[in-house]
């Protein structure tokens, strides 16, 4: 018998004839198996908090405070200047712009997809970037604010008139154009933002106008717009799943 007769029916003897059911059911099983293990190790809300902090660059929380702190040299430095006073709510425009670059990077980044796809909802995600944001703001807001009452004697209305009311008008003009049903780009909720520093400017700067409005008015003001933002942070939260890149490009998804 020669060698290559022995070696085919070695061959035929070892050949292995699969069931297909037994092999569906150890991939079954194995599936099975991997799953109950990823359920013990399931990422707890305080972890995934954790995590999206770290995903966070802290580059525009640094550029916020750095900011802040020019403002309260200038501030110091003008002393009793109301003009220079008045033009703070230049400054909170570009405050409330530098969110707007890590807020919306998923859609820059296009990964809106990856994240809708995670265990934690795309609802999460941007419920979790808020919070950051907010936490740290309004953290860097008040030190601020009392730095600047403390520190420079200046009146707190005068600070929420100021500051804060512009802050929050230019937070619902981003909220408000990035969250609506119109598809607009990052670009155009900073323009919309500069355009409303130069409408802020012109009204303040004409003692005619800024004269008649007396601070209960202002207060009113600022109680309407703080709604208003949370109203858009609401509708961002309710329909963030809605804003797929691939719309902007034309597709639905």
């Amino acid at each position: 018998m020669t060698l290559e007769k022995h070696l085919e029916e070695y061959k035929n003897s070892k050949m292995i004839n699969p069931n297909e059911q037994k092999i569906k059911a150890a991939i079954k099983t194995s599936m099975d198996a991997f799953y109950a293990s990823e359920q013990k190790q399931m990422l707890s809300y305080h972890d995934f908090l954790w995590t999206q902090l770290e995903a966070v660059r802290k580059k525009w929380w640094i550029l916020q405070f750095l900011l802040l702190l020019l403002l309260w040299t200038v501030l110091r430095n003008a002393g009793e200047d109301y003009y220079v006073q008045r033009s703070l709510g230049v400054v909170s425009a570009l405050f409330v712009i530098m969110i707007i670059p890590e807020l919306w990077k998923n859609q820059s980044n296009q990964c809106m997809e990856i994240e809708s796809a995670s265990y934690y909802s795309l609802k999460q995600v941007y419920a979790a970037r808020i919070l950051l944001f907010g936490v740290v703001d309004i953290f860097l807001l008040t030190l601020f604010c009392g730095a600047a009452t403390i520190g420079l004697h200046l009146e707190l209305t005068q600070l929420i008139i100021q500051f804060l009311f512009p802050l929050t008008v230019t937070a619902c003009i981003c909220f408000g154009t990035l969250c609506s049903k119109y598809l607009f780009r990052e670009i155009s909720a900073i323009g919309l933002c500069i355009l409303w520093s130069v409408i802020w400017m012109f009204l303040i700067l004409d003692e005619s106008i800024y004269k008649q409005i007396t601070e209960p008015i202002w207060m009113m003001f600022l109680v309407f717009a703080v709604g208003y933002l949370g109203f858009a942070i609401y509708r961002l939260i309710k329909n963030c799943n809605s804003y797929w890149e691939a719309s902007q490009n034309g597709i639905k998804m």
